[in-house]
């Protein structure tokens, strides 16, 4: 079954370049296209698209506010936020609209398409440039860290206790390499822990692993 998708984007360069990219991946489709916030929400509302593809910064009202009326009339449809800005504000006051995913412009091809199947299941995505702002501010949008570390850890037993240094590491927004120097052991062990917990956890790559760690109240 394909996924609908209605994309926002004022710029009429950058939205035959995103439209561009959707060609190897029949899947998806884009259904329409919308130029403003206003035309992005009566087209969610006559169309019903599973995804919204929704820049910020649009001519009218901006892509949150209009994120925040499209979910107010349809809160089946899911809403990526495609941005060129690495905001700290932008990225709270969209996770605050209900939008599930904040993407940066200069994401993979094939890792934003990943994304849009991800979030059509009901996943939520970051861009891992902004895991730390979530770490340090909790976005106003994720639950009070309520949960002990031995409730959490009560919770997923699984994990060793490396696993559970490494799974600190991740919410502190370190790569792999950087993991591996932390701990003193190499790069591949880094990946195969990373890997352990994200299995572990359920969860599909390791920004969702530190969301989720954050929202249990390991850290």
């Amino acid at each position: 079954m394909q996924i609908k998708i209605l994309l926002v984007e004022d710029q009429k360069l950058m939205r035959i370049g995103i439209k561009s990219l959707f060609c190897d991946f029949p899947e998806l489709e884009i259904v329409a296209e919308a130029t403003n916030g206003k035309e992005a929400i009566e087209k969610s509302k006559l169309l019903k698209p599973d995804i919204v593809l929704m820049d910020i910064g649009l001519p009218d009202i901006s892509g949150i506010e209009a994120t925040k009326q499209i979910l107010e009339h349809n809160n089946n449809i899911h809403v990526i936020i495609l941005t060129s800005h690495v905001s700290e504000e932008e990225l709270t006051a969209s996770l605050q609209a209900g939008a599930s995913a904040y993407v940066i412009k200069d994401i993979n091809t094939e890792f934003l398409m990943n994304v849009i199947k991800m979030v059509k299941e009901g996943a939520m995505w970051i861009d891992p440039h902004l895991t730390p702002f979530i770490r340090d501010k909790n976005c106003g949008v994720l639950p009070s860290r309520q949960l002990s570390r031995s409730v959490f850890k009560e919770r997923h037993s699984n994990l060793t206790q490396r696993e559970y240094e490494v799974l600190k590491l991740i919410v502190d927004g370190q790569s792999n390499s950087d993991i591996a120097r932390t701990l003193t052991i190499s790069e591949h062990t880094a990946k195969a822990h990373v890997c352990n917990i994200i299995q572990k956890l359920v969860v599909d790559d390791r920004t969702q692993a530190a969301v989720k760690a954050l929202k249990e109240g390991l850290v």
